[in-house]
């Protein structure tokens, strides 16, 4: 899919709870990340049709990944970033991605820190 034709759909600000980090404090209590995601499509066949299975479902994307990331316990955001990435890869047959995971709060003084990452399926 040329990046000159790419339609996205994309959910923002996703937040959920969970245990994240490298600290002890961190792995007893549950931190909140937020969660931006930005999916490759076509929306014209979903356009003329009407029909949510023409596109990407963005409500069954963010249940599977509050789903998912709710039930993880990761020691790095990193790790987390490419878990959610495959797992919409594979799951939405999505062919690009960039994904934002962000934790509010970690460092002193920054409304958030992060990362961003982009993916293709392969």
């Amino acid at each position: 899919m040329s990046k000159k034709n790419r339609d996205i759909v994309y959910i923002k600000d996703l937040q959920i709870k969970t245990i994240i980090g490298i600290y002890d404090w961190e792995r007893k209590i549950k931190q909140t990340v937020s969660i931006d995601i930005e999916m490759a499509t076509n929306i014209a066949k979903a356009a003329a049709s009407e029909n949510i299975e023409d596109t990407i479902n963005y409500k069954a994307v963010g249940k599977r990944i509050i789903q998912f990331v709710e039930d993880s316990s990761y020691q790095l955001v990193e790790t987390m970033a490419e878990k959610v990435a495959q797992i919409i890869l594979d799951e939405f047959a999505v062919p690009w991605l960039r994904l934002r995971i962000s934790k509010p709060g970690a460092l002193r003084s920054s409304k958030d820190v992060g990362l961003v990452i982009e993916r293709e399926r392969k």
